[in-house]
């Protein structure tokens, strides 16, 4: 008899090397791993008579469950009655089929087996009687080697503000307090035109286009382009009309314009002094206001520069690890990205057919668009439990209960919280839980590491110091926008 068993949740240990372990249960179960080839593991698992007789009797119940026997109320057939009845072998059929899969899932956790595909169990004893005995076949997570992570060099744009970028942050703030003044000469291209205009098709007016006393920035193409190109050199006082093409494409035929220039202004900014700083900011003096702006500017290029950080070590690794990855892992990060693209569509209000037919692609094509980059996240994934293996970054037990501790304090639980932590730990224990989190922590600890030690430096060749700086009482924060925002305006 053999069945393809759903791949459990995996755990994170680890077994390079290793050749055979053995663990007794106290329940009346063994068993035993077995380390193959190309990340294959078996593992036999044996259930003694008195054991898996137990599992056969809760079957027969449930069987008892289901059918309809002359005499006996539903569920309330003894045993011996439905073996007379079905014969023997319907309950230990029933048991097998249920059973065998939480008898290899124990044995998954005893043995820590970092399992990432289905299993194929094959049944070699017990199945008609006697004590159960079946291998598991399964796929594992493979371990790679690792070779210059440590000496990884990160190149970021510098992240310090110079004189041109402070000097464009001042002309934005000047353009922010420029006045409009009417002038007496024909429109440029950025001045703000004051006209009356009449836009209508086919000898009717559109409303839509039509406007008195309307103000008009030339040279945005709001509208339509030959809008700008006919203003552009009118002076005050001009009438001009003129046809332009609709910007509906299905409506055959023109649009006619008639526009009556009223007025034309151009933007003027203040003249930068001291005396101006000082009445639009909090500063008092040109000076003070650039520091200002470049302190602003270096922050928000120091959270550019430690996000690209992130990109580039996450690239460095995938390459690093130059082995092959596992199909199923890979297979199975895809069919992740794509459930969380379906929730978001879903969160759209948008079915994935919707989506296709717009994009004019197939599923096909969508799984392999997604297919490098689930790889390399496969990579990634390998390659920081690499480190933090090698690095010694995996929390042992009573580090792993005092973050779960520390992260139920963090979420304001009571203490009575706090000392079900143990009972908590046992749980993660039973179900494999444990080494999955203890992987996660170690991952991100692994990720934290590469940050503090990988070479950063500039397209100089410069050490770039990716330490946020000391802030003053009115320093700028990561989210401030240097070309918007400087200081209290007056």
């Amino acid at each position: 008899m053999v069945l393809l068993m759903n791949r459990p949740s995996p755990s994170s240990a680890s077994f390079a090397g290793a050749v055979r372990l053995s663990c007794v249960n106290n329940n009346g179960i063994t068993s035993s791993v077995e380390f193959l080839d190309n990340n294959i593991v078996k593992l036999t698992v044996e259930v003694d008579e008195q054991e898996f007789d137990s599992a056969v009797d809760a079957a027969f119940k449930r069987i008892a469950q289901q059918v309809r026997i002359p005499g006996f109320r539903r569920g309330k057939v003894p045993r011996r009655i439905l073996e007379a009845q079905l014969g023997h072998q319907s309950g230990r059929s029933e048991a097998l089929q249920s059973e065998l899969p939480n008898y290899y899932h124990q044995a998954v956790v005893r043995h820590r087996v970092d399992v990432i595909d289905a299993a194929e169990i094959q049944i070699v004893a017990g199945e008609q009687e006697g004590a159960v005995v079946f291998d598991a076949t399964v796929e594992v997570r493979p371990t790679v080697e690792l070779l210059g992570y440590e000496n990884l060099r990160i190149e970021v744009p510098n992240p310090q503000a110079n004189d041109e970028e402070i000097s464009f942050g001042v002309s934005a703030l000047l353009t922010e307090h420029a006045e409009l003044q009417v002038v007496e000469r024909p429109v440029l291209d950025g001045d703000q035109v004051n006209i009356n205009i009449v836009g209508s098709y086919d000898g009717e007016e559109l409303p839509g286009l039509s406007a008195k006393d309307y103000d008009y920035k030339v040279g945005i193409g709001a509208v339509v382009a030959e809008i700008d190109e006919n203003l552009l050199g009118a002076s005050a006082g001009d009438v001009l009309e003129f046809d332009a093409v609709h910007p509906d494409e299905e409506v055959e035929g023109p649009i006619n314009f008639v526009i009556e220039l009223l007025a034309v202004k151009q933007s003027v900014l203040p003249e930068l002094n001291d005396n101006w700083v000082a009445s639009v900011t909090e500063f008092e003096t040109i000076a003070e206001l650039r520091a200002d702006i470049g302190e602003r500017l270096a922050t928000r290029k120091l959270l550019h520069a430690r996000q690209t950080v992130d990109v580039k070590i996450v690239e460095a690794l995938a390459a690093l690890v130059t082995q092959d990855v596992p199909t199923v892992m890979v297979d199975t990060e895809i069919r992740d990205r794509l459930q969380e693209m379906l929730a978001e569509l879903t969160h759209a209000r948008l079915s994935l057919d919707e989506y296709l037919a717009q994009t004019g692609k197939d599923l096909d094509q969508l799984r392999s668009e997604f297919r490098e980059p689930a790889e390399n996240a496969v990579k990634v994934d390998l390659a920081l439990r690499a480190i933090a293996k090698a690095e010694g970054l995996n929390p042992d037990d009573d580090q792993l209960a005092a973050q779960i501790d520390e992260s139920a304090k963090r979420a304001g639980t009571d203490s009575a919280t706090h000392m079900a932590t143990a009972t908590h730990m046992a749980t993660l224990k039973e179900t494999g839980g444990i080494d999955r989190l203890r992987a996660d922590i170690g991952k991100a600890k692994a990720l934290e590491w590469l940050r503090d030690n990988v070479d950063v430096v500039d397209e100089t060749g410069a050490v770039v110091d990716l330490k946020p700086p000391e802030k003053s009482a009115s320093g700028p924060t990561d989210q401030d926008d240097p070309t918007t925002d400087h200081g209290e305006v007056k």
